[in-house]
Protein backbone atom coordinates (compact mmCIF):
# COMPACT_ATOMS: atom_id res chain seq x y z
CA UNK A 1 0.00 0.00 0.00
CA UNK A 2 1.43 3.39 -0.99
CA UNK A 3 1.70 6.20 1.53
CA UNK A 4 -1.00 8.09 -0.40
CA UNK A 5 -3.35 5.08 -0.11
CA UNK A 6 -2.64 4.82 3.60
CA UNK A 7 -3.33 8.53 4.12
CA UNK A 8 -6.52 8.26 2.04
CA UNK A 9 -7.76 5.43 4.26
CA UNK A 10 -6.98 7.49 7.37
CA UNK A 11 -8.66 10.74 6.33
CA UNK A 12 -11.53 9.70 4.03
CA UNK A 13 -13.97 8.82 6.86
CA UNK A 14 -13.44 12.20 8.50
CA UNK A 15 -13.84 14.10 5.23
CA UNK A 16 -16.95 12.14 4.24
CA UNK A 17 -18.60 12.65 7.64
CA UNK A 18 -18.26 16.41 7.07
CA UNK A 19 -20.10 16.27 3.71
CA UNK A 20 -17.11 16.18 1.35
CA UNK A 21 -15.61 13.61 -1.01
CA UNK A 22 -11.91 12.87 -1.23
CA UNK A 23 -10.69 13.32 -4.80
CA UNK A 24 -6.93 12.83 -4.51
CA UNK A 25 -4.07 12.51 -2.06
CA UNK A 26 -0.60 13.31 -3.40
CA UNK A 27 2.69 13.56 -1.52
CA UNK A 28 5.26 15.53 -3.52
CA UNK A 29 8.78 16.82 -3.04
CA UNK A 30 12.08 15.61 -1.70
CA UNK A 31 13.54 18.14 0.74
CA UNK A 32 10.31 20.03 1.38
CA UNK A 33 7.41 17.62 1.11
CA UNK A 34 3.89 18.83 0.38
CA UNK A 35 0.85 16.70 1.13
CA UNK A 36 -1.85 17.76 -1.32
CA UNK A 37 -5.43 16.83 -0.47
CA UNK A 38 -8.09 17.49 -3.09
CA UNK A 39 -11.70 17.33 -2.01
CA UNK A 40 -15.08 18.45 -3.24
CA UNK A 41 -18.42 19.05 -1.64
CA UNK A 42 -20.74 16.05 -1.78
CA UNK A 43 -23.60 18.42 -2.76
CA UNK A 44 -21.55 19.52 -5.83
CA UNK A 45 -21.58 23.18 -4.78
CA UNK A 46 -18.34 25.13 -5.27
CA UNK A 47 -15.67 24.72 -2.60
CA UNK A 48 -14.90 27.80 -0.53
CA UNK A 49 -11.81 28.81 1.40
CA UNK A 50 -13.78 28.02 4.56
CA UNK A 51 -14.46 24.48 3.28
CA UNK A 52 -10.73 23.93 2.72
CA UNK A 53 -9.89 25.34 6.16
CA UNK A 54 -12.48 23.08 7.82
CA UNK A 55 -11.06 20.00 6.07
CA UNK A 56 -7.51 21.06 6.94
CA UNK A 57 -8.32 21.39 10.66
CA UNK A 58 -10.07 18.03 10.73
CA UNK A 59 -7.45 15.99 8.90
CA UNK A 60 -4.54 17.72 10.65
CA UNK A 61 -5.75 16.22 13.91
CA UNK A 62 -5.95 12.74 12.35
CA UNK A 63 -2.52 13.07 10.73
CA UNK A 64 -0.95 14.34 13.96
CA UNK A 65 -2.20 11.29 15.86
CA UNK A 66 -1.45 8.68 13.18
CA UNK A 67 1.79 10.32 11.95
CA UNK A 68 1.95 8.49 8.56
CA UNK A 69 4.68 10.75 7.15
CA UNK A 70 7.99 10.35 9.03
CA UNK A 71 9.46 13.73 8.01
CA UNK A 72 8.22 17.32 8.05
CA UNK A 73 5.68 18.32 5.42
CA UNK A 74 3.26 21.08 4.49
CA UNK A 75 -0.44 20.33 4.18
CA UNK A 76 -2.30 21.80 1.22
CA UNK A 77 -6.07 21.36 0.90
CA UNK A 78 -7.79 22.45 -2.30
CA UNK A 79 -10.68 21.83 -4.62
CA UNK A 80 -9.98 19.83 -7.77
CA UNK A 81 -10.73 22.88 -9.94
CA UNK A 82 -12.68 23.01 -13.16
CA UNK A 83 -10.07 21.11 -15.22
CA UNK A 84 -9.85 18.51 -12.49
CA UNK A 85 -8.01 15.24 -12.43
CA UNK A 86 -10.11 12.11 -12.90
CA UNK A 87 -9.06 9.80 -10.09
CA UNK A 88 -12.10 7.72 -9.20
CA UNK A 89 -14.01 5.30 -11.37
CA UNK A 90 -17.20 7.29 -10.86
CA UNK A 91 -15.50 10.35 -12.40
CA UNK A 92 -15.47 8.61 -15.78
CA UNK A 93 -19.26 8.29 -15.80
CA UNK A 94 -19.91 11.68 -14.22
CA UNK A 95 -17.87 13.55 -16.83
CA UNK A 96 -18.87 11.48 -19.84
CA UNK A 97 -19.33 13.69 -22.90
CA UNK A 98 -16.46 16.03 -22.04
CA UNK A 99 -12.98 16.28 -23.52
CA UNK A 100 -10.18 14.66 -21.54
CA UNK A 101 -6.45 14.02 -21.62
CA UNK A 102 -5.48 10.50 -20.59
CA UNK A 103 -2.09 8.92 -20.03
CA UNK A 104 -2.00 5.13 -19.75
CA UNK A 105 0.58 2.93 -18.08
CA UNK A 106 0.69 0.60 -21.09
CA UNK A 107 0.36 1.39 -24.79
CA UNK A 108 -3.09 1.21 -26.40
CA UNK A 109 -2.93 1.10 -30.19
CA UNK A 110 0.78 1.90 -29.96
CA UNK A 111 0.57 4.99 -27.77
CA UNK A 112 0.15 6.06 -24.16
CA UNK A 113 -1.19 9.63 -24.43
CA UNK A 114 -4.64 10.50 -25.67
CA UNK A 115 -6.90 13.50 -26.01
CA UNK A 116 -10.50 12.84 -26.86
CA UNK A 117 -14.13 12.66 -25.86
CA UNK A 118 -14.91 10.67 -22.72
CA UNK A 119 -17.70 8.15 -23.38
CA UNK A 120 -17.99 6.67 -19.89
CA UNK A 121 -17.24 3.07 -18.96
CA UNK A 122 -18.09 -0.31 -20.39
CA UNK A 123 -19.36 -3.23 -18.29
CA UNK A 124 -15.76 -4.27 -17.43
CA UNK A 125 -14.76 -0.81 -16.14
CA UNK A 126 -12.77 0.01 -19.23
CA UNK A 127 -12.72 3.74 -19.93
CA UNK A 128 -14.32 4.47 -23.30
CA UNK A 129 -12.56 7.25 -25.16
CA UNK A 130 -13.30 8.56 -28.64
CA UNK A 131 -10.09 9.73 -30.30
CA UNK A 132 -10.09 10.98 -33.89
CA UNK A 133 -13.39 9.22 -34.64
CA UNK A 134 -12.30 5.87 -33.19
CA UNK A 135 -13.39 4.44 -29.83
CA UNK A 136 -10.61 3.15 -27.61
CA UNK A 137 -10.98 1.09 -24.44
CA UNK A 138 -8.44 1.70 -21.69
CA UNK A 139 -8.67 -0.41 -18.53
CA UNK A 140 -9.29 1.86 -15.54
CA UNK A 141 -6.42 0.14 -13.71
CA UNK A 142 -4.05 1.07 -16.58
CA UNK A 143 -4.69 4.81 -16.33
CA UNK A 144 -1.69 6.67 -14.98
CA UNK A 145 -3.36 10.07 -15.02
CA UNK A 146 -6.35 11.75 -16.59
CA UNK A 147 -7.87 15.21 -16.45
CA UNK A 148 -10.60 17.28 -18.00
CA UNK A 149 -9.64 19.72 -20.75
CA UNK A 150 -10.57 23.35 -20.08
CA UNK A 151 -12.83 24.46 -22.93
CA UNK A 152 -16.22 26.11 -23.47
CA UNK A 153 -18.10 22.81 -23.05
CA UNK A 154 -16.47 22.17 -19.67
CA UNK A 155 -17.26 25.69 -18.47
CA UNK A 156 -20.91 25.27 -19.55
CA UNK A 157 -21.12 21.84 -17.85
CA UNK A 158 -19.63 23.22 -14.64
CA UNK A 159 -22.15 26.08 -14.61
CA UNK A 160 -25.01 23.64 -15.23
CA UNK A 161 -23.84 21.39 -12.37
CA UNK A 162 -23.79 24.35 -9.98
CA UNK A 163 -27.31 25.35 -10.99
CA UNK A 164 -28.75 21.91 -10.17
Amino acid sequence: MSIEDRISALIAPSIESMGYELVRVLLQGQKRQVLQIMAERADRQPMTVEDCAEISRSISAVLDVEDPIPSAYSLEVSSPGIDRPLTRIKDYERFSGLEVKVESLRPVDGRKRFRGMLKGLDESDNVRLEVEGQELLIPFTDIHRAKLVLNDELIAAAQLEQDI
